[in-house]
């Protein structure tokens, strides 16, 4: 088989589906190629939060450190598995060089207009006749069993004012006229009013469906398994099922991005972070809220009739076991918030891959060394967030729009 198209898009998760809808929106011809399927990766698990308000990226102060003390507790929350990697080494160097305040306080503009944007995006797409994906904006409550960690929640809230953020500090008693269903060892908590939540693997599909009724094409595993490329561009596509050919590519892989883009000759500063979610039927005690647990680093979501809690942050490589200590933290670390999650009724364990950048900013525009090739990957715990603006700033480059945001700090190749 061998096709050509206007843009050829690489990657099935939210990402590829938004470019996809934002570009058949424009009339270009488009295909989308999946290794899996639509929306198997990182798009089907995670905690589906649009996180507009919380922008503060994953390079901070005290982050690494935090880090170095977990790293001989594989149940911990930020685990770095001791292995030899160049690529490890050379993220962890420029992992340390962003969690510097001043470089935190330079992050937060770019990673806030892109959160922002997300969401009121996600806003229009919900009043779309056929968009149903559980689309709720009704904000997201952090929850706190310590003063201590409470007092390093309000700190971050002082640096978010600076740049516009809303919050609600709450007492003891606060937190339950919000959300009656937490125990008593919950002390306090802080609410952050521009987040929504969904349900992901919803959204991806409408997404990617709507597309193909555009006139898209999505082929589902068809795998990439070579390129050629000449006078600095892509000229075909090497894939499982046949060659494809394309004026523009669109290189949104997620995690796999970086071992892609290795083949054209490119280089992209990725760690492919494993987390895991626990989907669980929606107990009686389910919170009417998205809530962030904040001493267990764990994110609790209610979606329709289920209930998903997801944590950690793992970089082990591309190593696609389950750790059955990870997961027993978070089933414990649950309980200690919220009532009733003994004995739940699992529908799914799920682990995934999380592309992520040293600077916790995303990976977004055109190659500086192959000029048909666009970058749409790098965006860590933030991919739903970040989908339909991503695939908005990609079509807009490929049909030579001004962005709608600034793109000099998202410079693929910026490391």
């Amino acid at each position: 088989m061998s096709t050509h198209n206007d843009v050829l898009i690489i990657g099935g998760g939210v990402i590829g589906a938004c470019a996809a809808y934002y570009l058949t929106q424009q009339n270009a011809s488009v295909t989308l190629i999946e290794k899996d399927y639509i929306c198997a990766g990182s798009s089907h698990g995670n905690a589906g939060w649009v996180a507009a308000g919380h922008s503060i990226p994953l390079a901070a102060p005290g982050v690494l450190t935090q880090g170095l003390k977990w790293l001989l507790d594989p149940g911990s929350p930020f685990y770095i598995r001791p292995r030899f990697s160049l690529d490890l080494l050379r993220w962890l160097w420029q992992f340390q060089a962003a969690c510097t305040h001043r470089q935190m306080m330079r992050n937060i503009p770019p990673l806030l207009a892109l959160n922002q944007h997300g969401l009121a995006l996600f806003d229009q797409l919900a009043t779309k006749e056929g968009f149903e994906f559980g689309y709720e904006h009704k904000g997201l409550l952090h929850l706190y069993l310590k003063q201590s960690t409470f007092e390093k929640g309000l700190k971050e809230t002082e640096i978010l004012r600076q740049f516009g953020v809303e919050t609600a500090a709450l007492d003891y008693d606060g937190v339950r006229e919000m959300e009656p269903n937490v125990l008593d060892s919950v002390q306090a908590g802080i609410f952050y009013p521009d987040y929504a939540h969904l349900i992901p693997d919803r959204l991806v599909r409408v997404i990617a469906q709507t597309a193909q009724a555009q006139g898209a094409t999505l082929c589902e595993k068809t795998e990439v398994i070579g390129f050629d490329t000449s006078a600095g561009r892509i000229s075909t596509v090497k894939t499982t099922r046949g060659i494809f050919q394309a004026d523009q590519v669109v290189l949104a892989a997620g995690a796999w991005s970086a071992p892609l883009a290795r083949m054209m000759g490119a280089k992209l500063l990725l760690q492919p972070a494993k987390g895991y979610s626990i989907t669980v039927k929606r107990p009686p005690t389910c919170p009417r809220l998205p809530l962030a647990l904040d001493e267990r680093k764990i994110a609790a979501t209610p979606m329709g009739d289920t209930f998903r809690f997801s944590s950690t942050l793992e970089l082990a490589g591309f190593d696609f076991s389950i750790n059955q200590q990870r997961l027993a933290a978070t089933r414990q670390g649950i309980s200690d918030y919220l009532p009733g999650m003994a004995d739940l009724d699992v529908i799914e364990i799920w682990r995934g891959y999380r592309p992520t950048t040293p600077d916790g900013l995303p990976l977004i525009g055109r190659s500086q060394t192959i000029n048909n090739l666009i970058f749409a990957t790098g965006h860590g715990m933030l991919g739903v967030t970040h989908g339909p603006i991503t695939g908005k700033l990609a079509a807009q480059l490929i049909t030579n729009e001004a962005p709608e945001i600034d793109l000099t700090p998202l410079r693929p190749e910026r490391f």
